[in-house]
């Protein structure tokens, strides 16, 4: 019973909250204290969705085609880097300060180098993409990798399980929970790491959709192209976490 509430609670909080947002938001342009040009009102944004619809819905399906590519590589060298890092120690010493490194250069620099070097194809999206979702991952599940029990090891050890076995039967599945992590926020800046990239050249794309928006003023327009980047990070995100709750189902039971 308790748990219930205690879901209700979780879904209808948060959504109250925006509700609220939301109304004061129009509030605010109805009374006219800020200019309708600088920021159109959720009902002039809901009806820009809906009457572009079908166009967003054209462009969206390239930035998630752009996004999910870039997702998959961004993953699987997250993986492979964190593994290496893991298993030898020179390789973490070398690599590590080089991937915090990275992180101090923002998208919006590397896109246009990206855009010079591999045209206005859907590759410079793809790069940008697996570099944004890269780091979370690499770091993530190198965490989850060296928080293992090292006395579970060494009784796998004393087993005489080899060093693939320990990886794969206990590290694994031991840093599953800071996979799932990471992977909620890769989902989240692939898909805005593709329209940043999108942005700055291409010819198809929410990027593109929004600088064209932008240049005509249309911000209604472009506030729908927003609020659609939010849903689709939003559906993604739960996406993530039906996946985990299937994969990982004795987590939830230690919550209950």
């Amino acid at each position: 019973m308790n748990q219930k509430k205690n879901s209700a609670k979780e879904i209808w909080i948060p959504i109250t909250a925006i509700l609220i947002f939301i109304l004061i938001w129009q509030l605010i342009c109805v009374f006219g204290w800020v200019p309708g040009f600088m920021l159109p009102s959720p009902v002039d944004v809901g009806k820009a969705f809906v009457t572009d619809f079908p166009l967003l819905m054209h462009h969206a399906g390239i930035t998630l085609l752009e996004a999910f590519i870039g997702l998959m590589m961004g993953v699987f060298l997250g993986f492979l880097c964190a593994a290496l890092m893991d298993t030898f120690p020179v390789v973490k010493s070398a690599l590590y300060p080089i991937l915090v490194l990275t992180q101090t250069i923002p998208p919006v620099a590397i896109a246009p180098l990206l855009i010079l070097w591999f045209s206005y194809g859907i590759w410079p999206k793809v790069i940008l993409v697996v570099l944004v979702a890269f780091f979370p991952m690499a770091v993530g599940l190198l965490e989850g990798f060296q928080s293992v029990d090292s006395d579970l090891i060494k009784l796998m050890k004393s087993m005489k399980a080899t060093r693939w076995q320990i990886f794969w039967k206990v590290k694994v599945p031991s840093a599953l929970g800071n996979f799932f992590s990471g992977l909620k926020i890769a989902v989240s800046y692939s898909v805005v790491g593709a329209v940043i990239a999108e942005w700055l050249g291409g010819f198809i794309g929410l990027g593109v959709y929004m600088t064209r928006v932008k240049k005509s003023l249309s911000y209604d327009k472009m506030f729908a192209v927003i609020l659609l980047v939010s849903v689709i990070s939003l559906i993604l995100m739960a996406l993530v976490k039906l996946i985990q709750y299937k994969t990982m189902p004795w987590e939830h039971k230690k919550e209950e």
